[in-house]
């Protein structure tokens, strides 16, 4: 079976003379998909980018977080643990080459997850074993993803 996941980009940089030279634009764009709001996004800090907008290193993090997160909820559904909070700070390493090529050499996930008392903490950690096996976008990176749990019980201030 095949998705499809259309989007259409759009650069929003132009100031009036096009790319007439490497710093007459801006680096700028809107992610759009078909009855969602647009997402504005920029290019990295370091690149020239607005700095209050998502780069596409952003977007890819958080891709990843986001896909593991949605599994991890459907396997802990379907094993009866109950979450009742779910937070992750996940954060990408890269490497840029001497000729400005880069790429991402891992990503660690940190999620805080709240579950009810009486879960078994050490099966809530499982699960997190079998997302590499379905996520879309950890089946479809090259390079490796840790993640690294913490679980808070409710009404526990200490994690577990």
């Amino acid at each position: 079976m095949s998705h499809d996941f259309p989007a259409r980009v759009v650069w929003t940089g132009d100031r009036g003379v096009g790319t007439a030279h490497y710093r007459a634009y801006d680096r700028t764009w809107d992610v759009a998909m078909t009855g969602k709001p647009p997402v504005h996004c920029s290019n990295d800090p370091a690149l020239g980018g607005d700095p209050s907008k998502p780069n596409p290193e952003d977007l890819l993090i958080s891709a990843l977080s986001a896909c593991h997160m949605l599994w991890y909820l459907h396997f802990a559904a379907d094993a009866g643990i109950v979450v009742t909070a779910y937070v992750d700070e996940p954060i990408g390493f890269g490497e840029v080459t001497a000729g400005g090529a880069g790429r991402f050499t891992s990503a660690v996930l940190r999620p805080r997850i709240t579950v009810k008392p009486g879960i078994d903490l050490a099966h809530a950690a499982a699960l997190h074993q079998r997302i590499d096996e379905v996520c879309f976008i950890a089946r479809s990176v090259n390079f490796p993803v840790a993640c690294e749990p913490v679980f808070v019980v409710e009404g526990d201030p200490t994690p577990a």
